[in-house]
This record gives C-alpha cells, structure tokens and sequence, in this order.
C-alpha cells in the first residue's frame, strides 16, 4: 500500500518538479526476476530509479534509516519503506553477504533489485570499476541485467548536501543483458569478472562517463 502512494504521490512531484527525461523503460522485463545495475551519483539515486522504473525495484538502504526515532524516524522509516528500500546492516563482519541474502530474496520472489557495481557513489563524475557482487547475483539467480544511466542527479543532490534542489535529471534503461555462456558459474572469479566488466561497458555506453581504475582502458568518451 505505502508503495503504491509512493508512485501516486512522488511520482508526479519529481515529474513536476524535476521534469526528468526518461528513456527505455520498455527495456524492464514485464515478468520474472531482474536486477538493475546503475552508475551512482547522489543518494537520491535510490529515489530516482525506483520511481521512474516501470516495475518495483528494492535497493538497500542501511537499517538506522528504519530505526529513527520522533518525527523524523518516522518520515525516513515511511519513506524508504514505501520505495522498497531494504535494510541491512553495513557495519558487521558478515555485512557484504548479508546484502546478497536480501538481494537474492527478492529475485527469488521473482521481483527487481537495484545494485550500483561500483559500490560508492562517484565523486568526480567518472565511472569507477564495477565489483563483481552484481555478477554473482546475475549468475545465481539466472535472470536480466538491465544496466541503467542517471545523470543530472548530482545537481540535485550533491554529496553532503542534505536536502534536494531542483534541478532536470535523465534516467536511461538500457537492453537487458544476459549470459548464457557463463550460466552456473557463480563461484568462477574470472567469469563473474568478465560478467561485470560487460555490465560496467553498457553503463559507461549508456552515461558517456569517463572510466577512473580501468587498468588503463579508454575512456568511455575516446
């Protein structure tokens, strides 16, 4: 219920306001498990793609954010809870695989899961080397990877600011992208490595980024 208010309510404020261009949402799979693999900019990132997404899409979300207390905690709680926002816990030894138990979860359910490969949000604008969590996804699940593009986000929400400011952002979806070839090689660390570079290759073809720790390939704009 409070996702469907989610996409009735801030779905058109961010349209109104933001007045964002949005590209390739038929790209979605309309069934079954997916997952999106995006660039990461701002932390309203995890807003953006979810409500400009055709279908649902969880992103993590670190479990203080469900915990607040006041009014406060109650906005922040309503708020990533009615966006699909997953809490985990980020501080603990087990934290990396937790987050792929609770992305597995979803995908299993046959639902969508947002990851961001290069597992920080960009500081300078360039594209950093994915990690290869989002392959193990891909290939232990069996299913899509859409890779995804926002720009203008950084405007919106620079990192340390704390509050949004109105500014246009895009957000392209790009052709899903499977791996037949490497089907049942989770565990492969040169597969999964060969699985994320081509996810990474689409999203710097999709954002027009420059690369930063490619060993020392082109830049996406060359």
């Amino acid at each position: 219920m409070l996702y469907l208010i989610a996409r009735l309510v801030l779905r058109p404020l961010f349209l109104v306001v933001f007045r964002p261009t949005i590209t390739g949402r038929e790209n979605v799979p309309a069934t079954g498990p997916f997952i999106i693999a995006s660039n990461h900019l701002s932390f309203i990132d995890s807003m953006v793609i979810p409500l400009m997404a055709p279908r649902r899409v969880g992103y993590l979300a670190k479990a203080e954010y469900f915990t607040g207390t006041g009014i406060g905690g109650w906005l922040a709680r309503t708020l990533f809870t009615a966006l699909g926002a997953l809490p985990v816990e980020r501080e603990t030894h087990r934290a990396a695989q937790e987050a792929l138990d609770t992305a597995m979860t979803v995908l299993r359910a046959g639902g969508g899961f947002g990851i961001y490969p290069e597992g920080t949000r960009s500081r300078d604008g360039r594209l950093a080397r994915g990690k290869t969590g989002v392959a193990w996804l891909a290939l232990t699940a069996d299913c899509p990877v859409v890779p995804v593009a926002v720009s203008g986000t950084d405007r919106i929400q620079p990192i340390g600011a704390s509050w949004p400011r109105p500014h246009r952002f895009s957000v392209t979806f790009g052709r899903p992208l499977t791996f037949p070839e490497h089907r049942g090689k989770a565990g492969n660390g040169k597969a999964r490595r060969e699985v994320t570079d081509t996810i990474m290759e689409a999203i710097a073809e999709l954002s027009g980024q420059d690369k930063v720790g490619w060993g020392g390939a082109p830049s996406a704009t060359a």
